[in-house]
């Protein structure tokens, strides 16, 4: 397998900006709809509920890992975001 080393400064820290505010609010939602409390989303990542606070305030990044099993509990599509942000592109 090889490593790939990026110049400093490529990869920038997503904390905060636009786009991850955006995915936030997305599961947010997601959550809601699925009509789960952060306490049940929580125990069925097998986390704390701060866990899902830190991630809901956008303390946290998420994963793909951890989005795609987001994704399986909540019950959506994981390209969904990203259709919906193409579109508004």
């Amino acid at each position: 397998m090889a490593l790939y080393f990026y110049p400093e400064g490529v990869l920038s820290k997503t904390l905060g900006t636009l786009r991850h505010n955006a995915l936030i609010a997305f599961l947010t939602a997601k959550r809601h709809a699925a009509g789960m409390s952060q306490s049940d989303l929580a125990e069925a990542l097998g986390e704390y509920q701060s866990f899902v606070a830190r991630m809901e305030s956008g303390q946290r990044r998420v994963d793909v890992i951890e989005y795609e099993n987001l994704a399986n509990i909540l019950g959506f599509d994981p390209r969904e975001f990203f259709l919906c942000e193409d579109a508004t592109d």
